[in-house]
């Protein structure tokens, strides 16, 4: 039985202390054991760490890798277009190649405009809508992510009452941020269209609701059957914009994304992660009347690294490949995640282990609970979050990394024959957490 050691890894990890803070350049990447590690090289569903070690790589750095580690559609398209220049203060010819593609592809997309980051181009719809509406605040839900910049980087929290009971407060997620946005921002419990319908009744000054289609990041819960439409109907009965927030969804569920997936439209959407295939762009798209107001200088979006070479590049070798193979792709990544699933299910019924598995199938979520299903965010602090993070660490120490909170995203890459390797690695864990 293979178990892995991280020796040198742990080295990199302190000396990194000595001149990066917190030895890391994003805080989510101090979360699970042994500590943030380091790595050398990935090639399709694997990757490499310093000390040797080799995994089946189910984080994809968080989602962006759909097609798997260094892809050479990709990875010539770059070097091909970085011979000539890697950034000009103005506009390319290959700019305009992608953004006519994109308008071809995602529903409802009018026109774009290209930022580095989901956060990015959240902070530019969220302005857009504001600039729009002449409103003021914005609607988002319990458990939804939408980047950590200040004026959305805020949620529910469990705060203990006199009488011991929980209560659930909006607050701020960092030190540092100005209350100023729990003003701004109204959070409320999702899938619940009557608590929208009487905020909007309540608060004339609603300028968006913002929502992923599908709740990624806690759990995988999916909407309810109705509910995005309905979003989008009071939206336009209460004189509010709709955005759907695809950072995750987005190119993953389906070329389209989730509102191809799911069927379902919205006033903006904003997509980035799989669309680049591992470099930094993200995506705002909407009505060509919603995005005028960018054109005319109304609302203003900027930056200097926008529409980069390498960024756009590399999309546009990702979507010709997704474009090209999307009728075996989406079916492909969709049922390697499904078959996941049942293995995994099989598993824990073998083993009486109490994980809980949800998701569509490219990516899906896993946790310990005794419950038969998360339906809200609340659910979630039902999950035995020691349980989960002991489960990813044996995992990673047999060669499967996945994310620490039990979020796993499939790749193109993946092979049968990586997903049964999977599944007998997770066997044995499951059988090992049930004698310890």
């Amino acid at each position: 039985m293979k178990k892995y050691k991280f020796d040198r890894s742990q080295q990199l990890y302190e000396e990194a202390q000595r001149y990066l803070a917190g030895g890391v350049s994003s805080h989510f990447r101090t979360v699970g054991k042994p500590h943030p590690m380091f790595f050398t090289d990935g090639q399709g569903a694997r990757m490499r760490d310093v000390d040797g070690n080799e995994y089946l790589d189910y984080t994809l750095s968080q989602g962006p890798l759909l097609l798997g580690h260094s892809p050479p559609e990709i990875l010539d398209r770059i070097q091909q277009e970085l011979a000539k220049g890697q950034l000009y203060a103005g506009q390319s010819e290959i700019e305009i190649e992608l953004a006519r593609k994109l308008t071809e592809v995602l529903p409802g997309a009018d026109l774009v405009r290209f930022s580095n980051s989901g956060s990015d181009a959240i902070h530019t719809a969220m302005r857009l809508a504001r600039g729009i509406t002449g409103k003021r605040r914005i609607v988002k839900f319990e458990g939804h992510y939408h980047g950590w910049l200040d004026n959305i980087f805020v949620d529910v929290k469990p705060t203990a009452g006199a009488d011991g009971e929980s209560t659930w407060e909006p607050a701020l997620l960092s030190g540092g941020q100005s209350s100023s946005v729990l003003e701004e921002v109204v959070i409320l419990p999702w899938n619940d269209l009557s608590v929208v319908q009487k905020t909007l009744e309540d608060d004339p000054d609603i300028a968006a609701v913002m929502s992923e289609p599908i709740m990624c990041n806690n759990s995988c819960i999916l909407p309810a059957p109705g509910y995005l439409e309905g979003l989008q109907d009071l939206c336009q009965r209460f004189g509010a914009l709709l955005i759907l927030d695809e950072v995750i969804t987005g190119f993953r569920l389906a070329l389209g994304g989730a509102k191809e997936y799911l069927g379902v439209s919205s006033d903006l959407t904003v997509y980035a992660k799989a669309v680049a295939g591992g470099f930094p762009i993200s995506v705002l798209s909407g009505k060509r009347e919603h995005l005028n107001h960018i054109a005319l200088g109304q609302v203003i979006h900027a930056g200097t690294l926008n529409s980069n070479i390498a960024s756009i590049a590399a999309s546009l070798a990702t979507l010709d490949v997704m474009i090209r193979d999307r009728e075996a792709l989406y079916p492909r990544i969709t049922g390697l995640g499904q078959t996941l699933i049942q293995g995994l299910r099989k598993s824990a019924q073998t083993h009486g282990q109490p994980l809980l598995i949800q998701g569509p199938g490219p990516m899906f979520h896993t946790g310990f609970t005794s419950a038969d299903a998360v339906r809200s965010f609340r659910d979630c602090a039902n999950y035995d979050q020691n349980k989960v993070g002991d489960f990813t660490y044996r995992l990673l120490q047999r060669g499967i990394r996945v994310i620490g909170r039990g979020l796993w995203f499939i790749s193109a890459a993946l092979t049968e024959e990586d997903v049964q390797l999977t599944l007998v690695e997770v066997d044995e864990v499951l059988g090992e957490m049930g004698n310890s």
